[in-house]
């Protein structure tokens, strides 16, 4: 395939799947099956991906900034734990190679597509604060999720955005603050992936500035129908979500 038309698939891809991660997440469930269809090994694959989730995440923390949702207060208990996570989930990204790493994406998927048809966002009350942080093992509880978090989101970052709303939203926040401290979170920790991969020649630059310019523009769309929608909307858009990925594994 031409290089020019690789790009422009990448551009819109990219783009459905910057909204889909800022609104809810799985866009690398998007991006990275098209980047190994277009040619690229695996693991290079995995890595050129987080050149377009740093560009996206950082406009995506930009305009929730502006619009004062992002509860900074919190930063420490998520953003440090992932940080170390991600250095230990990347380093396995790298060393397990693409054969392996191409059967445990396929693995993943499947389990991200059950996790989310389970609906980990139910049933959870909502409000503006993360609960269980007044007590010490509640603060334990949150540093380790946020590890294990990072660790997968080092690793592979499909999906990882469930994960996080599902933490946050089980300790209290709504799903537009939780989208805020999710994009937060994912940005602590791509900077440093990013450059790992690239100390270990897994990224296309290329082919990853054509799916971040996409990204970018559909992740600043995600903010805006986020902040504007709200809480209930994002619901509806993360139950069409998971449908479509699943009918979409169900039929190949």
């Amino acid at each position: 395939m031409d290089a020019w038309a690789s790009y422009l698939i990448l551009f819109g891809v990219g783009g459905i799947a910057g909204a889909m991660n800022v609104i809810a997440g799985g866009g690398s469930l998007l991006t990275l099956p098209m980047m190994i269809f277009l040619g690229l090994p695996p693991t290079v694959a995995n890595g050129t991906n987080r050149v377009a989730i740093l560009t996206q995440n950082i406009g995506a923390v930009y305009l929730f900034h502006r619009h004062q949702v992002i509860d900074w207060r919190w930063l420490r208990l998520a953003a440090v734990p992932a940080v170390l996570g991600a250095l230990v989930g990347a380093w396995a990204a790298v060393e397990i190679g693409d054969d392996a790493f191409q059967r445990a994406l396929a693995v993943i998927m499947v389990f991200v597509t059950l996790w989310t048809l389970w609906d980990p966002l139910k049933s959870h009350p909502v409000g503006e604060n993360l609960r269980g942080t007044e007590s010490y093992l509640g603060r334990i509880g949150l540093v380790l999720a946020f590890f294990a978090i990072g660790v997968y989101g080092g690793f592979v970052q499909a999906g990882v955005g469930f994960l996080i709303l599902a933490v946050v939203t089980a300790a209290g926040l709504n799903l537009v603050r939780g989208n805020a401290l999710k994009v937060l979170v994912v940005l602590s920790f791509t900077p440093l992936v990013l450059a790992y991969f690239a100390l270990n020649d897994r990224v296309a630059w290329d082919m990853g500035v054509a799916l971040a310019a996409g990204n970018l523009l559909g992740g600043l769309i995600g903010v805006r129908l986020s902040v504007l929608k709200g809480h209930a909307w994002i619901k509806r858009v993360v139950a069409v979500t998971v449908i479509a990925f699943a009918l979409k594994l169900w039929w190949g």
